[in-house]
């Protein structure tokens, strides 16, 4: 198999780069479900995909399997997460050798949530307290083996003490040696906006890739908003909120994302990271008839 392209290569093309986020299913019922709706995903050219990481154990062996499944079914770059929870160095590099081994060509580098039930997050003894030392080992370890993508956070993340302090460490991310930058999800284009600008304000100068989720019914929007600290727009919840019929939601959510996603290619994005749910009926409704993806 050739060479990958390299993960920044993707976002120097005319048309807006896509690339879709699954996650481990836990059954092979699920993985069936997945292996589908991934091959209806490949129809929209997306550039590559990306599958989730469970931190102490618990889904690590069904990500790799979710990677070498989708590049044998789709012979496309596959970006295993990985993060610091629960891990030492040695296991970090470890997983790394597998994913190598499985075909995982990108990273994406996380420190990661806490466990569920700590309100904080703690490294293990011999292991890594931020998501800018998991670049440096990645560097350090695997030189030129894998291309690294890192989150940024439009709305700030829920743990920073201030938007400034949020962009100081995603600047120190970058600078161990990322090459992109993906966006945790938003509901308001301007809040992305104004990240990017304050990005290049601060010398990042790696494609900035916003992620998008189009949320299906008003209480999946509630969750993950509470989640991770995206603000839902007034209109978008008055909209969701008019109507509890299961269909009248999902077209209100997807109409939602297909908006957000023509604005953004508007507004000069380089790519656009979508978090499917390892489902495809909305990313298929939200995406029909736009020129993204790869060139044919």
């Amino acid at each position: 198999m050739s060479s990958p392209i390299k993960l920044a290569d993707h976002y120097n093309g005319e048309q807006c780069a896509i690339s879709f986020e699954l996650f481990p299913p836990k059954t092979d019922a699920g993985m069936d479900l997945l292996e589908k709706n991934v091959e209806r995903l490949k129809a929209f050219q997306p550039s590559f995909f990306t599958c989730t990481y469970g931190a102490g154990g618990s889904t690590q062996s069904r990500t790799l399997d979710v990677v070498q499944r989708v590049r044998e079914l789709t012979g496309l770059p596959v970006a295993s997460h990985l993060t610091c929870v629960g891990s030492t160095v040695g296991q970090l590099g470890e997983y790394l050798a597998e994913a190598k081994r499985r075909g995982a060509d990108y990273i994406v580098a996380l420190r990661g949530d806490p466990p569920k039930g700590s309100e904080s997050f703690q490294a293990v003894e011999g292991g890594l307290r931020y998501a800018n030392e998991l670049v440096e080992l990645i560097q350090e370890r695997f030189p030129d083996q894998f291309g690294i993508a890192v989150a940024g956070y439009p709305e700030v993340h829920q743990e920073a003490t201030d938007a400034q302090t949020d962009l100081d460490n995603l600047k120190r991310k970058v600078d161990a040696g990322a090459d992109v930058i993906v966006t945790q999800l938003f509901y308001d284009n301007d809040d992305f906006y104004r990240f990017r600008d304050a990005c290049q304000a601060a010398g990042i100068r790696v494609p900035i890739v916003p992620g998008i989720l189009p949320v299906t019914n008003y209480k999946q929007a509630l969750r993950i908003a509470g989640m991770c600290k995206a603000r839902i727009p007034d209109q978008m919840a008055a909209a969701m909120n008019e109507n509890d019929d299961a269909d009248y939601q999902f077209k209100v959510g997807v109409d939602h994302a297909r908006v957000q996603t023509i604005d953004l290619i508007e507004n000069g994005v380089p790519g656009i990271h979508y978090y499917v749910l390892n489902k495809s009926d909305a990313a298929g409704q939200m995406l029909d008839g736009l020129s993204l993806g790869m060139q044919s």
